[in-house]
């Protein structure tokens, strides 16, 4: 668990995870819009979120669309972004 906390630690995984937490998807140049970075960056960022097994993809062509995995990760961007926001 602390592997994830981690990960979370990261300003612009914590603004991936919340531009996702409505359940909505988006595909790596909107996450690259989103954080304010290119889009191999992005592309770090969200490939280290599918590992730790928060998020799901889906490829639509040459797209890849982007979403949180399960209720237990979107439970994880809640504890995640009040615990900064308590700070």
């Amino acid at each position: 668990m602390r592997v994830i906390f981690a990960a979370l630690a990261d300003k612009a995984r914590l603004k991936i995870l919340y531009a996702l937490r409505e359940g909505q998807e988006l595909c790596v140049c909107d996450v690259a819009h989103v954080v304010g970075t290119t889009i191999s960056t992005a592309s770090h960022h969200l490939r280290k979120l599918r590992n730790l097994k928060l998020l799901k993809y889906r490829n639509d062509g040459k797209m890849a669309y982007y979403s949180l995995k399960s209720e237990l990760a979107t439970q994880l961007v809640r504890v995640a972004i009040n615990s900064v926001g308590g700070r």
